[in-house]
């Protein structure tokens, strides 16, 4: 066996690297921060059986490198391996955290947040104004903001803990941070949290930690502390690092693709097939970590040893022309219900779906209607991804309106 394919964690180039891994195979070893090694799984539809396959767990428990004492604590994608949660919890625990989270995650609440979300996008998108012409960080003042002032509000986090939250936050999707860096900031955002629970303890309000708190199962059973903490940490993750990577990846794809973003705004396809071929073509995650083989898996001729990790390589998946057809590599919003595994598959499909969908599509459509002249204020090709294997994005996007 050849040595493992080492994968940038400064987040360049992901597109051309997922494309070199397809053409190694269906599962291809890779190297990850430290020297960790993991599988790779690169084919849409061998993806989609793994993430419903029984001989595949999610639980840290099951990895044998951890066992062996090979991750170290600081290791920068410790938080997605070993936060306590339902992505990381299996079998009876995972139905039990995931039904417990769902009732306070309900179609219901997350409709009633749909006139706050327009009237965030509009307050959001005066002060986008207040700095026209331009060049104006449209991430930053834009599809950052919205995402993290929604989940913020749907959780309950009080508005002056948000900026400080955020930094602890965009530290745990680094594939970069130190093993010191790594622990200081899991520490702060894991303190920060434990007080906002503790503060919904004593005050319950109407919002998702309180509802969180309150959910319990016919028989009794709640969260316990350390799974409402992990869950609250993956809601902020997913709620706002996620969403803000699909808008700002969304707005580049249509400002670089002027014929597509013309077919939305003469209304000859809805936004929503903009936001769906976006998750497909350049979805908010790349990579994402981990699931670990229950027993010997052989995967189109490459057996995976029982201990090991494996990735989920979304971002390859979504390009992926055995799935997608010859024209994979191209940005066709009229494409046929593409298909796409950003939000996860199964038993552990994304719950936060229909509010990322409902943020974008709102987002995206608020924009482009009020400035019409919007456009990049330096070529694609110049913008600078956020450095994360996990998280697919830019640190900024430069426009003029």
């Amino acid at each position: 066996m050849g040595c493992p394919f080492r994968l940038q964690p400064d987040g360049r180039n992901q597109h051309r690297e997922n494309a070199q891994l397809r053409e190694l195979g269906t599962a291809v070893e890779v190297e990850l921060p430290d020297g960790v090694t993991a599988w790779a799984i690169t084919r849409f539809d061998a993806m989609q059986r793994l993430l419903g396959d029984a001989r595949v767990a999610k639980g840290i428990e099951h990895w044998a490198a951890m066992a062996r004492g090979e991750v170290p604590p600081g290791w920068p994608l410790i938080d997605f391996v070993a936060v306590r949660s339902m992505i990381t919890a299996d079998g009876e625990a995972h139905r039990r955290q995931r039904g417990l989270v769902s009732q306070g995650f309900t179609a219901r609440r997350v409709e009633r947040m749909r006139p706050r979300v327009r009237e965030v996008v509009h307050e959001l998108l005066d002060s986008v104004a207040e700095g026209a012409p331009g060049p104006i960080d449209l991430r930053e003042r834009f599809a950052y903001r919205l995402p993290m002032t929604v989940i913020c509000e749907l959780i309950g986090v009080p508005a002056h803990r948000r900026e400080e939250l955020r930094g602890c936050v965009a530290s745990l999707t680094s594939s970069t941070t130190d093993h010191e860096e790594t622990l200081a900031n899991q520490r702060a955002v894991y303190g920060l949290l434990a007080d906002l629970v503790a503060a919904k303890r004593r005050t319950p309000a109407d919002d998702l930690t309180t509802a969180l708190i309150a959910a319990h199962e016919e028989d009794g059973d709640r969260l316990t502390g350390d799974e409402l903490v992990g869950t609250l940490l993956l809601m902020l993750v997913a709620g706002h690092t996620t969403t803000a990577n699909l808008i700002t990846n969304a707005v580049v794809a249509l400002l670089t693709h002027p014929d597509q973003l013309a077919l939305v705004l003469d209304s000859t396809v809805p936004w929503s097939a903009a936001v769906e071929e976006t998750l497909r073509w350049n979805g908010p995650v790349n990579q994402f970590p981990m699931r670990y083989a229950l027993e010997d898996i052989e995967i189109d001729g490459t057996v995976i040893r029982k201990g090991d990790a494996i990735l989920t390589s979304i971002a390859a998946a979504g390009r992926d022309p055995r799935a997608h057809g010859p024209d994979a590599d191209e940005f066709d919003i009229t494409r046929p219900a593409p298909r796409h595994l950003a939000f996860s598959h199964g038993v552990h499909y994304c719950l936060g779906a229909p509010l990322a969908r409902l943020e974008a599509e709102t987002a995206l459509q608020a924009l482009f209607e009020r400035f019409s002249r919007l456009a990049l204020a330096e070529p694609a090709e110049n913008l600078v991804p956020v450095a994360s294997l996990v998280s697919n994005g830019v640190r900024a996007l430069p426009v003029t309106v």
